[in-house]
């Protein structure tokens, strides 16, 4: 950018030039090319050992020249630069020992330019051919095409350039919940194609459908309007086939940083001649966060540096209205349909009975009263009621009745709609009663607050020993008419991970381990609506009574 900022400053001068109203006698002065360019090179690491380097593939260069403004540099490997001083230090990433032609060019006034140029010999040894398949496949020829994983919430985000550790400290978790499937923003750009191919030399890739989408934060600095979608005319390095070096991470976030806990990748790659995967802010190198066969997230630092920008790929193509998600489990070995009339089935449920709080301020009282808890015309019914001053309702648990270990936990549900209300489907650690709260572990796969609708939380509790405190990580959904229609609440739970979706759209997924407590051992099903405490907040003066219905809830192992 600093050579497009160079010639349109020259050009608004002499058209400044020439408009202007005075009648002094100025002139530009003699445009004079550049003489005398020289270029030489330092290659990091040659000694007579290593004549072509350390491997890191990193050579200095410097230019000199007479009457020159600034330098240009073109590296012969599909990448250029610009260095005002004549001193430039770049990375050949290509493996292997490769030769390249690199051209200095000196900048003179009116832009003429002056060049010389030179061959390098460079060993470059950093490869990630786990990545490379991810990308592109195993075989010369095989290619891959990815999308936007629009389907996913949290597919688009920002945080800061530095300081930006992945878990809980910044804005890659608080940003990243305002994007929900689909955001209408974005739409314009959910169309992109981006496919990445392996050839004998390498990997290439294109852009073969859709715009750029250009963000706010970036449009100012090329003058386009920002938050939405240009064509070629603007972001001119969209199209056409380019090749994809491999190069290790550099960034702070990318060393030091984590996600879901594990460290980053600390692989990026770069995209020759200023490709982009569809979001243009000036910059070609992509930070892998983390890759498998079906997902691609990505940190992108935006030219000049100004934001850092996290994206989320999939290799497979989303369909508006349909969720991407595939359960594992598909045998069921449990399930209560509520077809029976009367009292829940003492096999699979019991209570808690009581009032006090329950540890969150709340101020109804637990009964098994037919009037709070009954299955009726198909559905379980859990109803709160506002009794004089005080409020009642149930809370159902299958403790030592229905316990799971790993599989898929399906909930349909509709919601209370009144304000103050909070319903919850949620786990426990069966020996809840043996270790206690949070070192038997919880999992939230559904919380309502009382004065958000439309938000559905998914949250994991448990107890940190290395920090020796309480932990959680948790996120957001946002989920349409959840108290007029049913919608299917799930946990997917594997000694690996644990996902929890709202209609088969993720809302939280987390990676399991055997310090936790969600590794190896089982865990009981809690079913409820509080009235106020934490999440329930205020409670509506007109409150009478409001209810959570259930149409099934489904195990698989």
């Amino acid at each position: 950018m600093k050579n497009l900022k160079y010639y349109i400053g020259f050009i608004l001068s002499v058209t400044l030039l020439f408009t202007s109203c005075q009648d002094d006698d100025i002139t530009i002065g003699d445009i004079v090319a550049p003489t005398g360019v020289t270029i030489s090179a330092e290659i990091v690491g040659q000694d007579a050992e290593n004549p072509y380097g350390d491997g890191s593939g990193i050579v200095n260069f410097t230019s000199t020249a007479d009457n020159e403004i600034t330098y240009q540099f073109n590296f012969g490997d599909g990448k250029t630069g610009v260095a005002p001083s004549g001193e430039t230090v770049h990375r050949f990433t290509q493996t292997g020992v490769n030769t390249y032609t690199v051209v200095a060019s000196a900048v003179g006034t009116g832009g003429v330019m002056s060049s010389t140029s030179m061959e390098v010999q460079v060993f470059s040894s950093f490869s990630d051919p786990d990545a490379e398949n991810f990308l592109a496949g195993e075989l010369v020829g095989d290619s891959k095409t990815w999308y936007w994983a629009a389907n996913l919430p949290l597919h688009v985000g920002l945080g800061p350039v530095e300081d930006d550790y992945g878990n809980g400290e910044f804005a890659y978790e608080a940003w990243w919940n305002t994007i929900q499937p689909w955001d209408e923003e974005k739409y314009c750009m959910y169309t992109n194609e981006f496919v990445f191919t392996r050839s004998a030399e390498g990997l290439t890739f294109e852009q073969t459908v859709g715009p750029a989408f250009v963000p706010g934060t970036y449009a100012g600095i090329i003058g386009v309007d920002g938050d939405t979608c240009h064509d070629e005319s603007v972001a001119t390095t969209m199209f056409g086939v380019k090749n994809v070096s491999f190069l290790p991470s550099t960034s702070k976030a990318a060393l030091e940083g984590s996600y879901n806990e594990e460290p980053y990748r600390q692989t990026a790659f770069e995209i020759s001649e200023g490709g982009f995967m569809g979001w243009y802010v000036g910059a070609s190198t992509y930070d892998i966060i983390s890759i498998t066969e079906n997902e691609l997230r990505v940190r992108i630092i935006e030219a000049g540096g100004g934001a850092a920008w996290y994206q989320l790929f999939t290799s497979s193509k989303p369909v508006e209205g349909e969720a991407e998600f595939e359960s594992e489990f598909n045998t069921l070995s449990w399930s209560d349909e509520f077809d029976t009339d009367g009292a829940p089935d003492t096999a699979s449920w019991t209570y808690d009975l009581g009032d006090g709080g329950w540890g969150n301020g709340e101020v109804q009282t637990y009964t098994d009263d037919a009037s709070n808890v009954i299955v009726s015309d198909g559905t379980l019914k859990i109803t709160a009621i506002k009794d004089g001053s005080d409020y009642t309702s149930a809370r159902l648990k299958s403790i030592d009745l229905q316990e799971f270990q790993y599989g898929r936990v399906e909930v349909k549900a509709k919601l209370p709609a009144a304000q103050g209300t909070w319903p919850a489907i949620w786990m426990l650690g069966a020996n809840f009663p043996d270790v206690g709260w949070p070192q038997c572990g919880e999992i939230d796969i559904m919380e309502q607050t009382g004065g958000d609708k439309n938000t559905s939380l998914g949250t994991y509790h448990w107890f940190d020993t290395g920090t020796n405190a309480n932990a959680s990580y948790g996120e957001t959904l946002a989920v349409e008419d959840v108290s007029t229609e049913f919608h299917l609440y799930t946990l997917e739970w594997t000694a690996e991970k644990l996902t929890v979706l709202v209609d088969n759209v993720t809302v939280v997924a987390m990676d399991n381990n055997a310090d936790l407590p969600f590794y190896d051992k089982d865990f009981f099903l809690i079913l409820n609506v509080a009235m106020g405490g934490s999440l329930g907040g205020d409670i509506d003066p007109a409150f009478t009574e409001d209810t959570m219905e259930i149409d099934y809830v489904r195990v698989y192992e």
